[in-house]
């Protein structure tokens, strides 16, 4: 099968772009990144070996394509669209899209299978004032604190340091959603988000897991949340007062270090700095640690499937040890996860790519007429079980917002 990749003569905004076949990834952060349409084919993996599952079915793809590309450089070419489950037993979706048009910086590429290149249009923004009925999912509030007050005795007890716990509500509709208005919403309040959308799960994710370009591979962690008050003022002191807590530093501590040891088999040099920095977004603020590595050159071919394999799952959507915070959830959080929290992005041709934490999230039904909505929090010793109830209503805001705009 033939793949061409060619320079477009103008800068399209990608979320307003529509041409025959029906979107089927995205990934933007600022006007930049891609959005693909159609399906040329996709393909579910799960088990222990996903991720080389994955690696290899995506070789095997690119073994079979005569290639031309006229543009090249990092996210050019083939692009492969992928959003890992959290849990490995779960089915995480592969989408290899017969189009993709990507943006980044003064240039503008499409890349298409087949021999002519398809028309591309500017799509026109239609807002139906959809309503939805809002349900919870599978725990109410009070339900779930009292699963936040056991996950801090269990830490208490000394069973183990730290553990992120999820929940859900679900928005259901008389209408089809439309994921193309979802994606616009998404990207004009949350510019400084990766958004993103890979079958029917879209979110705006402040969490870049694992970046790899050429030798550079770059890590985003966020752990330690505070809810913003709108006031200017008011929210530097609660950045302030972020900067200096025990409790979330604990939690962002523990979320750094999962990182580093992770790459550590990886990259010959591994930058940590010695404090994080409070990432502002619309609605909530974070601590966030930028770690940076360099591939060592004795590791063979690794791509960015290999290095998100032993990333996953982080402290910060797990939790500290590893296992037993696997366990505690499986325990007690009572809901399946899905593809929340499990690592989403693409990768090209080169093993390039990006991967962030699927979070600010939802998940579209197969009737596409309700959305699932996830966030988790991260529960230390010193975790009090409203407040954590509250910051997960942070959390859960951006898709609803998105929502009340269709």
């Amino acid at each position: 099968m033939k793949i061409t990749t060619e320079l477009l003569g103008e800068h399209p905004d990608l979320t307003s772009i529509e041409c025959d076949l029906p979107i089927s990834g995205t990934w933007i952060r600022g006007g930049e990144g891609f959005i693909g349409f159609g399906v040329y084919r996709q393909i579910t993996v799960s088990g222990p070996k996903r991720f080389l599952d994955a690696q290899n079915w995506w070789r095997e793809q690119l073994h079979q394509l005569d290639i031309k590309n006229s543009v090249h450089g990092s996210g050019t070419g083939p692009i492969l669209f992928a959003s890992f489950a959290f849990d490995e037993n779960e089915p995480s979706v592969l989408t290899f899209p017969d189009v993709v048009v990507a943006k980044k910086g003064s240039k503008s590429w499409i890349t298409w299978l087949g021999e002519s290149q398809p028309e591309l249009r500017a799509a026109t923004r239609i807002t139906t004032g959809q309503e939805f009925s809002w349900s919870k999912g599978a725990l109410g509030d009070i339900a779930w604190c009292e699963r936040v007050e056991e996950a801090v005795r269990r830490i208490t007890a000394g069973e183990l340091e730290k553990v992120v716990l999820a929940r859900d509500e679900v928005a259901t509709s008389d209408q089809v959603i439309d994921p193309r208005s979802l994606i616009q919403s998404l990207q004009e309040e949350y510019p400084s988000t990766w958004v993103y959308f890979v079958d029917g799960l879209v979110g705006a994710t402040p969490e870049l897991l694992v970046r790899l370009n050429k030798t550079l591979v770059t890590s985003r962690v966020l752990a330690g949340t505070i809810r913003r008050s709108g006031d200017e003022e008011r929210d530097l002191l609660l950045a302030g007062s972020l900067a200096k807590s025990s409790k979330d530093l604990e939690e962002h501590e523990y979320a750094v270090r999962s990182v580093a040891q992770a790459l550590a088999p990886f990259a010959s040099s591994t930058n940590v700095p010695e404090a994080p920095f409070v990432l502002h977004l619309p609605n909530v603020m974070h601590l966030a640690t930028d770690v940076t590595g360099v591939i060592n050159d004795s590791v063979e071919r690794v791509d960015i499937f290999a290095i998100t394999a032993a990333l996953h799952p982080s402290a910060a959507v797990c939790g500290t040890p590893t296992d037993r915070a696997r366990s505690v959830i499986d325990e007690i959080e009572s809901m399946n996860r899905g593809r929340y929290a499990g690592p989403v992005g693409w990768i090209d041709a080169h093993g390039d790519g990006e991967f962030g934490i699927a979070l600010r999230c939802g998940q579209i039904s197969a009737d596409e007429k309700s959305i699932t909505l996830y966030a988790g929090c991260g529960i230390v010793a010193g975790s009090q079980p409203e407040l954590e109830l509250a910051e997960s209503q942070a959390k859960l805001a951006p898709v609803k917002s998105a929502l009340t705009r269709l």
